[in-house]
Order: structure tokens, then C-alpha cells, then sequence
């Protein structure tokens, strides 16, 4: 009688368990691996949340909540000392107002014409020329706009040599590489289908697109309007340089103005020792530009939650 051995196959049962336990063993390293990287930038977000807002508690034990939010004057730095912020938001959001009525048309209007009207070969050099504009460092833009545009404007508007709207301008050339990029995204993601249905009824080009291809992508494009605008208000060297370190309460952008950014480049270079008010002072402003971004971040993602459920 013959007897049949089983050991090859025993044997190539084994190397398969083998390798499907290395395998499984990789998977949980980089599994882990992984899971510490996320880990990592988690827990530096909380501590960096934790600092701001522990000197920012710290800060409001000797100024009074009435004092930063209800007074107009913002003095910390001097003998009669004021803490209102309202200067600081004024000249924030009125250097942003600039800075957006810029960026929204230009960026927009370039994002149409790349999508709907250039050539792809036509499209293949502007874009990245446009997305170019991003790589220049801020503080080139600081200086372009106080040596250059600030003396062109004052040939015929009433400008200080520091003022908001040099500032705001050479802001909006700047960040309209964001708020176009994202809204080409968004309109070349509308599908081609739509395009064509509005053609077979007869609509021009231009009534498909701000009928039909805009509204489709109005997700997108809000996301990137709401980016834009936190990348305006967290600005730091273009408004330093170019706008000035003067708050004040006041509309007329043709003035020297200070944001909260800059307010906090000035006391980090200063030599307020760590523990004082002035020190403190640093954190509570950037604990309202941290709520103020994330207030904008939040509504940039819930636009884009409704709009997107609205046109799937």
C-alpha cells in the first residue's frame, strides 16, 4: 500500500502563514506610524490653544473684559495705558475689505477665463504665472507697496505715507492666487453634462456660465473666498510695513492704521519680559485672531457642506 505525505503542502501552508503575518505586522506598524504622525499635529494644536489661552486667562485677571472689549483707545505700551482692541479690529478689517474687493474679482474672473475660455495650451502658461504670484514673500509685497503704489497713489489721493489702502491692495494681489486656484477647482469640477444641457436649450455661453457653471461650483468658490479672507486678516509683514503701527478707530483708509497682526509682531521683537502685561497683551490679541480664523474656517466648511449636499 502506498502512503502519501502531505509535507510540500504543509510546508507552502506555512510560508503563506508567515507572510501573511510579516504583512499583517507592517500594516500595524505603519498603522501606528501613521496614527502618531495625526497624534502629533493633534497635540500641538491643544497646546498651542492651552499657552494662548492660559496668558490670554492671565491677561484678564488684571484687565477687565469692559476695558478690551468696550474701550476705543488701544495704548498698552504707554504710561496711560488702554486696552480697547477696536482699533486693532478696525484696521484689521478694513485692510481685509481692500484686500478682498481686489482678490474676489480678479481671482474669479481669471479662474472663468482659464476654465471656460483659454485654450489648454494658453491655460498651461497662466496658471502657474498666476500661482507664482504665492511664492513672493510678504515682506516684498510690504515694501512694493510702501516704495512704489503708496507714492503713485499720493500723485492724486491724500494718502499718509503709511495708510490701509496701499496695504489692502498689495494684499488682494496676493492672495488672489488662492482664491482663484480653489474657484478653478471648483468650476472645472462641475460636470460636463450640465454645460451641454444648457447649450441644447439654447443659453449663451456667458448666461451657462453665471446660471448654471457658477452656482454649481458656489461651494467651492465660497470656500475660497472664506480662505482668502483669513489669509487677509492673519497677514502680518505686508500690513507691518506698508500700512503702519498707528491704532486708531477711524474709516478713512487714506490713514495710518495697526492690525492685530501687526500689534503682535511689534511686541514680539520688543523687550516686554515674560509675565508682564505687556507680554500678556500678545496673547489676548492673538486669542481673538484665533477665534476670528476659526469662526471663518467653520463657516468656510459648512458653505461648502450645504452647498455640496444642495447640487449632489
Amino acid at each position: 500500500m502506498t502512503q502519501s505525505t502531505n509535507y510540500p503542502d504543509n510546508s507552502f501552508s506555512l510560508q503563506r502563514l508567515t507572510k501573511n503575518a510579516s504583512d499583517d505586522l507592517q500594516e500595524k506598524i505603519i498603522n501606528a506610524i501613521l496614527f502618531g504622525c495625526a497624534l502629533v499635529s493633534v497635540f500641538t494644536s491643544f497646546g498651542i490653544i492651552f499657552i494662548i489661552f492660559q496668558e490670554t486667562f492671565s491677561f484678564f485677571q488684571e484687565v477687565s473684559l469692559a476695558q478690551f472689549f468696550l474701550d476705543t483707545r488701544w495704548t498698552p505700551l504707554f504710561a496711560q495705558r488702554h486696552f480697547g482692541i477696536w482699533p486693532l479690529l478696525n484696521g484689521t478689517f478694513s485692510t481685509s475689505l481692500v484686500a478682498m474687493a481686489v482678490a474676489i474679482p480678479l481671482g474669479l474672473s481669471s479662474a472663468i477665463y482659464l476654465s471656460e475660455y483659454a485654450k489648454p495650451k494658453v491655460a498651461a502658461i497662466l496658471r502657474p504665472a498666476v500661482e507664482l504670484l504665492a511664492g513672493i514673500p510678504t515682506v516684498v509685497y510690504g515694501y512694493f507697496a510702501l516704495l512704489f503704489v503708496t507714492p503713485a497713489l499720493r500723485t492724486f489721493l491724500p494718502l499718509e505715507i503709511f495708510n490701509a489702502l496701499s496695504a489692502g491692495l498689495m494684499m488682494g494681489i496676493m492672495i488672489t492666487p488662492t482664491v482663484g486656484s480653489i474657484s478653478l477647482d471648483a468650476i472645472q469640477s462641475v460636470p460636463r453634462s450640465l454645460r451641454e444641457g444648457a447649450y441644447a436649450l439654447g443659453v449663451t455661453k456667458v448666461e451657462t456660465i453665471f446660471k448654471v457653471v457658477l452656482p454649481a461650483a458656489l461651494s467651492g468658490i465660497s470656500a475660497s473666498i472664506i480662505l482668502g479672507i483669513s489669509r487677509a486678516v492673519g497677514e502680518t509683514m505686508t500690513v507691518l510695513i506698508a500700512a503702519g503701527q498707528q491704532p486708531r478707530l477711524t474709516l478713512n483708509l487714506f490713514e495710518s492704521v495697526a492690525t492685530l497682526t501687526a500689534f503682535m509682531a511689534q511686541i514680539s521683537g520688543g523687550d516686554s519680559p515674560r509675565g508682564s502685561i505687556n507680554f500678556r497683551t500678545l496673547y489676548a490679541v492673538g486669542a481673538v485672531l484665533f477665534l476670528i480664523t476659526l469662526a471663518l474656517n467653520l463657516g468656510s466648511y459648512l458653505i461648502a457642506n450645504r452647498f455640496k449636499e444642495k447640487y449632489e
